[in-house]
C-alpha cells in the first residue's frame, strides 16, 4: 500500500474519523531485542536468555520488550502516512496505552491506524491517532492506544 500523502491541516481533515491504513508486517528478531536491552539496560532473562525463556518462561521463547514494540511505531507510521511540507513534528502524548499480548521472538507485527480527531490549534495541527500493533496470526494485538502528534507545517 502506498502511504497517504498529507501536507496540510486540510489534508488531515479529509481523513478525520477514518481508518488510515496498515503498515507492512515487520519481524522482531532476537538481535533487535538484544540491541534494545543494551540501549535501555533492561536485560531481563525473558528478553535476553532464549534457553531459560524456553524452559521457564510463560511464552515458550523470549519476548520483545513492550517499549521495543512501541519504539518501532515511527518506522511503521511512515508506511501508513507520509507527512510533507513539514517544519517540525512533536510526539505530544500517548493515552490509554495497553500492552495486551507479548510479542515472541520472530513474530511479525504491523501497525493499524485510525485518525480519531484532528484540530487546528492556531497553525499547529494536533492529530489524535488510534493505533494497534497487530501480531500476525494472533487475535489480540500487542498493544493499543491513542497517539497524539503535533505537526507544524511550512
Amino acid at each position: 500500500m502506498q502511504p497517504l500523502s498529507i501536507g496540510s491541516f486540510e489534508d488531515f481533515e479529509r481523513y478525520n474519523g477514518q481508518e488510515l491504513g496498515a503498515s507492512d508486517y515487520f519481524r522482531i528478531t532476537q538481535d533487535q531485542i538484544q540491541l534494545f536491552a543494551d540501549a535501555t539496560h533492561d536485560h531481563q532473562w525473558i528478553h535476553c536468555d532464549p534457553e531459560r525463556a524456553k524452559k521457564e518462561g510463560a511464552f515458550g521463547n523470549t519476548i520483545a520488550h513492550g517499549y521495543l514494540t512501541l519504539s518501532i511505531v515511527p518506522f511503521l507510521w511512515e508506511q501508513i502516512v507520509q507527512v510533507n511540507n513539514l517544519k517540525m513534528m512533536i510526539n505530544y502524548g500517548i493515552e490509554n496505552l495497553r500492552f495486551a499480548q507479548a510479542v515472541t521472538v520472530d513474530s511479525e507485527v504491523r501497525l493499524v491506524a485510525r485518525l480519531k480527531n484532528v484540530a487546528n490549534l492556531r497553525g499547529t495541527v494536533k492529530a489524535e491517532v488510534e493505533v494497534k500493533l497487530e501480531i500476525k496470526d494472533q487475535k489480540k494485538p500487542a498493544f493499543a492506544g491513542l497517539l497524539i502528534f503535533l505537526y507544524h507545517f511550512n
